[in-house]
């Protein structure tokens, strides 16, 4: 009986076994098939992205706002973090290339690179298709619109034409000897386009606020040939500037990454001149000289920043052209706008509040400033009487406008 009592028991513990190797094999097959398939993104796994700055990161301009951009993306994206380098320019970094920083960042794990400098266009395609799994967000480039992107390039801009115009209004508002002066870069499609609004925007102010004949109106343009400084390179700004000053301009618009325009037009203040100016890209830069400075259009890249950030995160990210407008509720809302216009001290209270009628109908749409028509330099027609620009004419801006003082290319 015991003989017949055994093999009972072995096959069952046989079967046992057996049943143990099988759902083991099958849990190591199941394992070995999840682990071929990408991990869904969590919010706690890092997110890092890199950020190419052609000026200083603290120029209180065009690159210390896209810093605080990436700093606002660390600020809310869960486990984010930020690399970067600043001054990748000729003069400042003569021996690094955009490729070579790129380089580095994908190698410290970057998933999305802003690369933040119209200048580095071309090479921003190359490092685009030598790293197909690296997002990139090129700022002011147009390389979807032209059809020339590979699948993982985006471009990004915001209509800081709607900021100059506001620019171009309040100083119209405030001038006293009806000549306004304009210091810009470099020449091309985006400085024409931004000089061209302010002067739009100045007429329109200077005839429909104060009652005055807009072809009376004088406004200068200086290109320094960058978008900063340069010693040996480009013009100095601050002599641009005084050479405006000493002609007969009252208020100076600044179109350069950094502040010498404003910094320079208080000398001359504190020296007892009615002088004022206008500065550009930084939300604070009105607080080198708030005395004179009228207000300040500026770029606020946090929010589109961190809509990008998340895409890409979280692998919803698609390929598009974005040209993003003032949040119109409320331009200096922070958390929502891509252009704002904030009002400096020097800006009276009455030409604060006819200037908040002009947004106003920027806004609604009722001040429609590039309707025609409109006439360029060399007296061709942009835009015809009854026709409205398109964003491609605007943005493709050939040459300044008729009326206008300084050169095209």
């Amino acid at each position: 009986m015991k003989h017949l009592q055994q093999p009972p028991r072995c096959i069952a513990r046989d079967f046992y076994l057996l049943t143990l190797m099988l759902v083991a094999a099958a849990a190591i097959s199941a394992c070995s098939f999840q682990a071929a398939e990408p991990p869904t993104p969590t919010a706690s796994q890092e997110f890092v992205f890199g950020l190419i700055l052609v000026g200083p990161k603290d120029d209180r301009g065009w690159s210390e706002a896209h810093y605080n951009g990436g700093l606002f993306v660390e600020e809310n994206v869960l486990n984010s973090r930020m690399i970067f380098i600043d001054k990748l320019n000729p003069n400042d970094r003569p021996e690094t290339t955009l490729e070579e920083a790129v380089d580095d960042m994908v190698a410290q794990g970057a998933q999305l690179i802003f690369i933040t400098s119209e200048d580095f266009a071309a090479d921003t395609l190359v490092v685009a298709e030598k790293y197909p799994d690296v997002v990139f967000i090129h700022i002011t480039g147009d390389h979807v619109l032209k059809g020339e992107a590979p699948p993982n390039l985006g471009n990004l801009m915001g209509k800081m034409e709607f900021g100059k115009m506001i620019a171009g209004c309040a100083a119209a508002l405030t001038t006293q000897t009806g000549t306004l002066g304009y210091v810009g870069p470099l020449i091309n499609y985006e400085t024409r386009r931004l000089v061209n609004s302010a002067y739009l925007g100045a007429r329109y102010c200077y005839e429909n606020y104060r009652g005055l004949d807009p072809d009376q109106l004088r406004f200068l343009v200086e290109w320094i040939g960058f978008w900063f400084y340069i010693p040996g390179v480009t013009k100095d700004p601050i002599e641009v500037t005084n050479a405006m000053l000493d002609g007969g301009v009252d208020v100076i618009l600044s179109g350069l990454d950094t502040n010498e325009a404003l910094t320079t037009a208080a000398e001359r203040a504190n020296n007892g001149e009615t002088v004022w100016a206008i500065p550009y890209d930084y939300e604070d830069a009105c607080a080198d000289a708030p005395d004179i400075c009228l207000g300040v259009p500026y770029f606020n890249w946090g929010p589109s920043y961190l809509r990008l950030a998340q895409e890409v995160k979280f692998d919803n990210w698609e390929q598009s052209w974005d040209w993003v407008a003032p949040y119109w509720p409320d331009i200096n809302d922070v958390g929502s706008t891509a252009i704002g216009f904030r009002k400096g001290p020097g800006l009276s209270a009455e030409n604060a509040a006819t200037l908040d009628q002009f947004i106003a109908g920027l806004a609604s749409g009722s001040i429609d400033l590039f309707q025609g028509p409109i006439t360029l330099q060399d007296g061709s027609l942009l835009v015809p009487n009854g026709q409205t620009a398109t964003d491609e004419q605007i943005w493709y801006m050939p040459q300044l406008l008729a009326g206008m003082e300084g050169i095209s290319e």
